[in-house]
C-alpha cells in the first residue's frame, strides 16, 4: 500500500465487514473537525440571522464539494502512498514548488487563525477568561492533542469522535427546543439565483464556501488515510478506498448537519425579530 510516516492500524485478513469498518473509522472525523470551526460558525450565524434559511443551499453545495475533494485526497493517498504535500514536491515542476508551498502555508495560517481567535473569544464569552489567556490555553490544548498521538492514533481518533458527537448532540437538543418551521427549512435547500445577484448574500455565500473547503484538510486527509495497514491481497487498494470513502461520507455528512443546524438556529432565533442584521 506504499510507505507512510503516520502510525498504522492493522486491518486483519478475513475480518467481518463491520469489524473492518470499525477499524477504518476515524481519519475522516479528524478532518470533519475542520468543517465545524469558528469560521463556519461565524458565516452560518451571519447568514441565518440576516437572511433566514435562504443560504442553506450554499451550505449543502459547499459540503458536497468538500466530500468530492476529500474523496480525491483519499484516492491520492491510497493509490500512491504519498500525501498531497509529498505528491506536489515529487511531481510538480521545481519552479512552482516554493510559491505553492508559500501559498499553502499562508492559507493554512489564515484558516488556523480563525480557530485560535474563535476559541479565545468563546472562552471569554463562556468563562470571562481574558483573550490573551484564552489564546495561551488554546495553544496548550493543541500541544496536548499532539502529545496524545504518542499513545496511538486510535486514542486520538476516539477523543475527537466523542467531541464531535457531543457537539452534534447539543445541536440536536437545541433544534428540538427551537422547533423551526421545517417546510421553510426545506425550501432553503433549493438554489436561488437571486442570492448570487445580491452583493451581501454573495459575500456571505463566498464566506461559507471559504470556511468549508480549506487547504489543511486536504493535506491532512491524504496522510491520515494511510494510517490503515491492509493485508496484501488482490484489490486491497479498492477495498481501502471504498471504506475510506464511506468513512468520509459519514463524517462530512455529520459536519454538514452541524453547519446546517447553526444556520437554522440563527435563522429561527434572530431573523425577522427586529434585531439588526450581522455586518458584512
Amino acid at each position: 500500500m506504499g510507505e507512510s510516516t503516520v502510525q498504522r492500524v492493522t486491518i486483519p485478513a478475513g475480518a467481518p465487514r463491520f469489524q473492518v469498518f470499525l477499524r477504518v473509522l476515524g481519519p475522516a472525523y479528524l478532518v470533519a473537525v475542520g468543517y465545524m470551526d469558528p469560521g463556519n460558525w461565524a458565516t452560518d450565524l451571519a447568514a441565518g440571522s440576516s437572511y433566514g434559511y435562504a443560504l442553506l443551499w450554499v451550505v449543502a453545495l459547499s459540503s458536497l464539494m468538500a466530500m468530492v475533494l476529500q474523496s480525491l485526497c483519499c484516492r491520492l493517498g491510497l493509490a500512491t502512498g504519498l500525501d498531497l504535500a509529498q505528491a506536489c514536491r515529487r511531481y510538480l515542476p521545481e519552479r512552482t514548488r516554493l510559491p505553492l508551498w508559500l501559498l499553502a502555508e499562508v492559507a493554512i495560517v489564515a484558516c488556523d487563525l480563525a480557530e485560535l481567535v474563535g476559541t479565545a473569544i468563546a472562552l471569554k464569552l463562556l468563562f470571562g477568561l481574558p483573550l490573551p489567556w484564552g489564546v495561551a490555553l488554546t495553544v496548550v490544548d493543541t500541544l496536548l492533542l499532539l502529545a496524545l498521538q504518542g499513545f496511538g492514533v486510535r486514542r486520538l481518533e476516539a477523543l475527537v469522535i466523542s467531541l464531535v458527537l457531543l457537539v452534534g448532540g447539543c445541536f440536536a437538543v437545541e433544534l428540538l427546543l427551537l422547533q423551526p418551521h421545517w417546510p421553510a427549512v426545506a425550501q432553503g435547500f433549493l438554489p436561488r439565483a437571486g442570492s448570487l445577484r445580491d452583493g451581501a448574500q454573495l459575500y456571505l455565500a463566498a464566506g461559507i464556501l471559504g470556511a468549508t473547503v480549506m487547504p489543511h484538510n486536504l493535506y491532512l486527509h491524504s496522510s491520515l488515510v494511510q494510517s490503515r495497514q491492509w493485508p496484501e491481497q488482490p484489490r486491497a487498494r479498492h477495498r481501502a478506498l471504498r471504506y475510506a470513502n464511506l468513512d468520509s461520507l459519514i463524517a462530512l455528512s455529520f459536519a454538514f448537519l452541524v453547519n446546517a443546524s447553526i444556520l437554522i438556529l440563527a435563522a429561527g432565533t434572530f431573523h425577522g425579530r427586529g434585531l439588526p442584521p450581522s455586518p458584512t
